[in-house]
């Protein structure tokens, strides 16, 4: 092991990080520095400090980031389209990058001279925790324990903490891990890990089950701004405000959960359960919105670069140049994502139910099917004599096949 005299450790109090503190102290002999991000995972987090403390910390910052992870993070990603896989809208992921660049802060501040982290040697945060600490401090030394130390497994890891008489949130009987912030909650490994057993209904916390949700639909106004939603229900707000009070209207009509299998990074399928309750209906009617304020090219095309994005956020390269050049062009296509989107919340479904905007491509005169004066009906033959011009020669040429 090189030596290390100061390691900043993102910490969350959970069994992973409770037990690196002493594991730092017992084999690099180091002095440890935790970080605690608090990024709207409504915990205490003044106890989480409070604990890295008993446990061997030197220092314990806590940190809150939550309004730069809404106005910096998740925004840019709510304007992308992204979401991996189709399905996954990327909560974790997101947070990552920013966490260890705040760590990289602390780390210049202390004058640190390595950083550490939780993540496993089979999960996807290793990697994000660790390009992030690349791209903006090269020289730091990165410590991953669970790369390093002979404990194979979450049972291991409590036993190491009860020999520690260190208190952990995690039992032998729910060894599912879970992570939450402002735009969602992750639930994986466990009793999760078999993708045949349904989730257990009392693990959830953002969302109402849909069977108890109110027999009610409810109908939400989103006015979005360049792409960034400025109102809920005539009410303005900023991101963070925002995503808060559709967590709660979307969460008690039990939008947002998602069970999947997904690709990881490394090349396992994993299988994650999640709730993005609010996050669910700001892409819903982003998405929509960007329907009548897109001309089609751009619109198609951007679904490409949506793809593209997720898959950076997923893997990790949000501090890469790729992702910069990227957000440029989606700003860029944002300059006219203005309008309202209705929404229509019921029974763990949401579902748009009107759409307008001052500078909306959609012209009803020309949608008709009633009489107009706009559109020559008998243009589009020649537009039609054109397109398939070389589908024509073709068959003359080679004969036509069915």
């Amino acid at each position: 092991m090189k030596k290390v005299n100061k390691v900043v450790l993102a910490y969350s109090g959970g069994l992973d990080t409770s037990i690196i503190i002493p594991w730092l102290k017992e084999n690099y002999g180091c002095e440890v520095v935790a970080m605690v991000a608090d990024l709207g995972q409504g915990e205490d987090l003044a106890a989480a400090k409070a604990k890295a403390l008993k446990t061997g910390a030197s220092a314990a910052y806590v940190e809150d980031l939550k309004e730069v992870f809404a106005r910096d993070y998740l925004m840019p990603m709510l304007k992308s389209g992204a979401i991996y896989e189709g399905r996954y809208y990327l909560g974790t992921s997101i947070a990552r990058p920013l966490i260890a660049k705040r760590q990289v802060e602390i780390a210049r501040r202390e004058k640190a001279d390595a950083v550490s982290h939780g993540a496993t040697g089979k999960g996807n945060d290793q990697v994000r925790f660790e390009l992030t600490y690349k791209a903006l401090a090269p020289n730091l030394q990165i410590i991953a324990p669970w790369r390093e130390w002979e404990i194979k497994s979450r049972s291991d890891a409590v036993e190491y903490a009860r020999a520690r008489r260190i208190p952990v949130p995690v039992t032998k009987k729910k060894p599912y891990s879970s992570d939450r912030n402002l735009w969602h909650v992750s639930y994986e490994g466990g009793v999760l890990e078999d993708p045949w057993k349904e989730p257990d209904e009392s693990m959830f916390e953002m969302t109402v089950s849909p069977e108890k949700a109110p027999n009610k639909p409810l109908y939400i106004d989103i006015d979005f701004a360049k792409g960034i939603p400025v109102k809920v229900n005539g009410k303005k707000g900023r991101p963070l405000d925002l995503v808060n009070i559709l967590n709660q209207l979307a969460g008690a009509h039990g939008v947002g959960r998602v069970d999947m299998v997904e690709n990881r990074l490394v090349g396992i399928k994993s299988r994650g359960v999640y709730e993005t309750p609010g996050g669910t209906v700001l892409c819903l009617a982003h998405q929509d919105l960007e329907s009548i304020t897109l001309d089609r090219d751009t619109a198609h095309y951007k679904r490409l670069v949506a793809e593209k994005f997720a898959e950076l956020i997923y893997n990790g390269q949000w501090f890469s140049p790729l992702r910069a050049a990227l957000s440029d062009f989606i700003d860029r296509t944002q300059a006219v994502v203005t309008g309202t989107v209705r929404v229509k919340l019921f029974k763990g479904a949401c579902a748009v139910c009107g759409r307008k905007s001052p500078v909306s491509l959609y012209n009803p005169d020309l949608a008709t099917f009633e009489k107009e004066e706009i559109y020559n009906q008998k243009d589009a033959e020649g537009f039609i004599n054109l397109f398939g011009l070389q589908l024509k020669m073709g068959a003359k040429i080679r004969g036509a096949k069915l």
